[in-house]
């Protein structure tokens, strides 16, 4: 029997969790800077008491961005093989989170293999899950129905859920004054908005929020707490309702934190490069510097098949001024379910983005991996270079494609290869072109 029931309770308590040393010591933090970030809420370790397999990660201050993958089992995709080999891949490219958002039939049977066999977090959101569980329709869904979904995806070993606690009467009354050109694009959010519609109640997250918080305590099951009204265009983005429902998640948070519930907080959407530092800035102010989770931003609407790339660039300067984790975002977003390589692609910008990240904020050995690759380019290593890349086998497809002569250089310079120019003349040889 465990002497605390969350990995805040156990810092409050200053014990050392085995969740704590795995994170400091892949993270090369001391034990008491963690510990006491992890008390404060500053830095989370999503880990369910459920979840055998889990190899935990920290995600907050001072440590490294983290990055999530979508996945799942929808209407019109039921191919479970199919999100297992995106899983396999997730996982194979060192991915920290993967969130199965099934929303088609009896979801656990997906849910409960992942949780089997992932080291990476496991997220769900359990308002996607509501009617297939509950086997009913949105209207005959009652409040406490709701959290019978919540408890069922903790027992199962869920590490996190998003639950999108903060859209209640208030913040919807800023929502219809705002006049929003994309209105909700939150799906969890547009269906607990259509539900306290049509029924006339209050967000069932939001009234019974003690009772979803000791659901979540007692399997260790951080709250990631859901931005309902988040942007879903640039135009959309900083306007009152984002704004309303932030102020009300900050005061969620700290509710979370007094019963021992660890928090993330979501964030937005699409938004402009100018606006997100502020955002970034705004958010660890209202939230109490709450580790901050951010899908995207996208900064431009108009690159449809090519969202992963928007949403790198909006990631990277989100995580430079202060989110600590990336959802990624696939070429497939607003189009289709990803396959396979758009999660690939999806996983890799991502990633560029977080590193580029960590190297801004000053993280402790980030710049390792790029001064190395640096060197190897110096000799013109071409197997070493391949060994430090995120993605190993696409530049070694790349460079054997078109194969040089001289595997001293590559096929773009050949023997006018600067690296190759430099190294002779700095070692006394002679430099030849022909």
């Amino acid at each position: 029997m465990r002497a605390y029931k969350t990995q805040m309770e156990a810092a409050k308590k200053g014990i050392v969790t085995p969740e704590m040393e795995i994170v400091s010591q892949k993270e090369t933090m001391p034990m008491e800077t963690l510990i006491s970030r992890v008390a404060k809420g500053e830095i989370a370790i999503p880990a369910n008491i459920n979840h055998t397999s889990l190899s935990a990660e920290g995600i907050g201050t001072g440590l490294r961005t983290k990055i999530n993958v979508n996945l799942g089992i929808s209407g019109d995709c039921k191919n479970y093989e199919q999100e297992m080999e995106k899983v396999k891949l997730s996982i194979d490219f060192g991915c920290e989170a993967i969130m199965d958002l099934s929303n088609y039939g009896k979801t656990n049977t997906f849910r409960k293999e992942l949780i089997k066999i992932s080291p990476a977090m496991i997220g769900t959101v359990p308002m996607y899950d509501a009617i297939g569980y509950l086997e009913k329709d949105l209207l005959d869904i009652s409040a406490k129905d709701f959290l019978k979904v919540v408890e069922a995806h903790a027992k199962e070993g869920v590490d996190f859920q998003t639950i999108h606690a903060g859209i209640n009467r208030r913040t919807i009354e800023a929502f219809k004054r705002q006049k929003r050109l994309t209105n909700i694009v939150s799906r969890g959010g547009s269906l607990l908005f259509a539900w306290m519609e049509m029924t006339g109640n209050e967000n069932p997250f939001y009234e019974y929020y003690d009772e979803v918080l000791e659901i979540l305590r007692e399997y260790d099951v951080t709250i990631s707490i859901g931005d309902a009204l988040r942007p879903g265009s640039i135009h959309d983005s900083s306007d009152a309702g984002q704004i309303c429902e932030l102020i009300e998640i900050g005061d969620l948070t700290k509710r979370a934190w007094e019963k021992d519930v660890q928090v993330l907080v979501e964030g937005p959407g699409h938004m402009a490069m100018n606006e997100i530092a502020a955002n970034m800035t705004m958010q660890k102010r209202l939230c109490h510097n709450a580790p901050f989770y951010v899908l995207g931003p996208l900064v431009t609407d108009i690159a449809p098949g090519y969202d992963h790339i928007t949403s790198a660039i909006g990631g990277a300067i989100a995580a430079a001024n202060g989110a600590d984790f990336l959802c990624y975002v696939t070429p497939a977003e607003h189009l289709r379910l990803p396959d396979v390589n758009d999660v690939k692609e999806g996983i890799v910008a991502s990633k560029i983005a977080a590193h580029a990240a960590d190297i801004a904020k000053g993280i402790p050995g980030a710049r390792e991996m790029d001064d190395k690759m640096s060197d190897a380019r110096r000799r013109i290593d071409w197997e070493e270079m391949f060994s430090y890349a995120i993605d190993s086998k696409k530049p070694r497809e790349y460079f054997e494609s078109l194969p040089p002569a001289d595997r001293h250089t590559c096929s773009m310079c050949g023997k006018m290869c600067a690296m190759r120019t430099t190294n002779k003349i700095l070692n006394g040889e002679k430099v030849e072109i022909k």
